[in-house]
């Protein structure tokens, strides 16, 4: 196992077998974003981004939550200013946290690497929105999910509104929204924002084996697969077909591609190359 360097403790990550695994590591606060554990997660999926050893990335939570979204303790407009450091004005504010989902959310939702969020526990605001911008969920069968921006009369950031949307629906999405309530995992997995609900205790091993299989697949291809899937959400079916001819076209071309040809032909499974 490989330990990588976030620059905080409040964010773990290791290499293992091409999986990069991401542990939000304040347990003692479910796993609430910070000044520190955010910026820190910001530079390490850039870097995850451009090692060629990680073929899939986790994204965790330690003890038994995910992540809690914004620490509430330090909302509420209570941020002391002095004429060195004046308040920023509304326009500096919106453009602020604009940047700062872009390279947390969409950052994310575009990594050419598959994505899987593993949920030990709750996710809740901003947490869940970081849960849902991955491709895959998979969660313990004691959590659950709460978009909670109501309940501290907020409107919700970090792209929440729209994958969850994308998943459910806007019907529903502007329930669960508009009430806060809690959606357990066997609901979740019933909707299709769970890909798997599994015991609390083997939901590690249970991750590390789907993102073993993942993360040992054909590297192009599947880096195009996420790429087509996200541009079925918002394009017409032409230029996905354009798309896919281009995306299909080029992996004919790659390495991973012939020798899955000579494994189909020689009776046995494919080894692609990648580098350890």
């Amino acid at each position: 196992m490989i330990q990588i360097d976030t620059g905080t403790d409040e964010l773990l990550c290791d290499l293992q077998s091409r999986v990069a695994t991401i542990t939000l590591n304040r347990p003692e606060k479910r796993n609430a974003l910070s000044d520190n554990l955010t910026p820190a997660l910001r530079e390490t999926l850039l870097v995850l981004e451009r090692d060629p050893r990680v073929g899939c990335v986790v994204i965790t939570g330690a003890g038994r939550a995910f992540c809690a979204g914004g620490d509430v303790s330090g909302m509420g407009g209570g941020s002391k200013t002095t004429p060195e450091t004046p308040k920023p004005t509304l326009e500096d504010s919106i453009r602020t946290l604009q940047h700062k989902q872009e390279t947390l959310s969409l950052r994310l939702h575009e990594l050419t690497k598959p994505t899987i969020a593993s949920l030990p526990g709750p996710a809740a605001g901003a947490g869940l929105s970081i849960a849902l911008a991955c491709d895959l969920r998979l969660m313990a069968e004691n959590a659950f999910i709460t978009t909670a921006f109501k309940n501290i009369g907020l409107s919700g950031d970090y792209g929440s509104s729209w994958f969850l949307t994308q998943l459910v629906g806007p019907a529903l999405a502007k329930e669960l929204f508009f009430t806060s309530r809690r959606v357990s995992a066997e609901e979740c997995l019933r909707l299709g924002i769970a890909n798997r609900v599994v015991p609390f205790e083997t939901l590690a091993e249970d991750t590390a084996a789907l993102a073993q299989e993942i993360a040992h697949g054909p590297r192009v291809a599947l880096g195009y697969m996420k790429e087509n899937l996200n541009r079925a959400l918002t394009a017409d079916l032409r230029t996905c077909l354009a798309m896919e001819a281009d995306r299909m076209v080029r992996s004919t071309r790659t390495e991973d591609h012939k020798e899955a040809v000579r494994a189909f032909l020689e009776k046995r499974s494919p080894r692609f190359d990648h580098p350890e």
